[in-house]
């Protein structure tokens, strides 16, 4: 409350020291809300997304392997009417592990750049 020279009354209880407890907590307090806006900016909101890409891949390569999986019991059938049975597993099986050779070497040269 003002008195009649117009400065402000600082009650006689509070000390230097609440004083200095009080700016001790605040810049606590303001430090601890800088370093929370800091870790969701730079690590919580990264790993978010770093989760819904792996989240989107996995059922991505889901569907892929299903779809692979499909034409290849699809190509199956249709080869053993011509090769016979034998033949028709010999080829497909052939061609996917070429494939997965394939994927392979190339993966392996592009980790090793």
């Amino acid at each position: 409350m003002p008195d009649e020279g117009g400065t402000g009354k600082v009650p006689e209880d509070r000390t230097v020291y609440d004083a200095a407890a009080d700016f001790l907590q605040t810049l606590v307090d303001w430090l601890r809300q800088e370093a929370e806006a800091l870790v969701r900016e730079k690590i919580v909101l990264p790993l978010q997304k770093l989760g819904l890409t792996i989240a989107s891949a996995s059922a991505a390569a889901t569907l892929l392997v299903f779809g692979l999986c499909f034409i290849a019991v699809g190509l199956l059938l249709l080869l053993a009417q011509w090769l016979t049975w034998p033949g028709a597993l010999l080829a497909i099986g052939g061609v996917l592990v070429l494939g997965s050779i394939a994927f392979t070497v190339v993966k392996m040269k592009n980790l090793q750049r």
